[in-house]
């Protein structure tokens, strides 16, 4: 699914309340209980603060799904395009911080991890 599919799906789902989109200063607010949430699931699986047995169990990947539908719906409260919005900002991270890293030395590597020069 492409963004721009993500974009129109989230619209159709909120487009059939009349409430609509939530303001600007609401979706941030939505965005951070999110990432609390987000960040207590991280720390019970990662972390060193695990759940108590009291706490329902969650997941990792429903909670960044959250903050997905979340950041869309803000995106589309604000007519962006994220296609547009994600290229511009790949441009300036590939500008500002091509040096501010080590690049790995066995050589070009796809999004995979793999060796491009090797074919796989």
């Amino acid at each position: 699914m492409t963004i721009k599919e993500m974009q129109q799906q989230v619209d159709a789902w909120i487009s059939q309340f009349e409430e609509g989109y939530f303001s600007p200063p609401t979706m941030i607010l939505r965005l951070a209980e999110e990432l609390g949430e987000l960040a207590r699931e991280v720390n019970d699986v990662f972390g060193e603060k695990p759940k108590k047995p009291t706490e329902p169990a969650g997941s990792v990947a429903m909670e960044l799904g959250d903050m997905l539908f979340v950041l869309i719906s803000f995106a589309n409260s604000l007519q962006l395009d994220l296609d547009q919005v994600f290229e511009a900002v790949m441009t300036k991270f590939r500008a500002r911080d091509q040096d501010r890293w080590t690049k790995k030395s066995s050589g070009l590597t796809n999004a995979h991890g793999s060796d491009d020069q090797k074919g796989r």
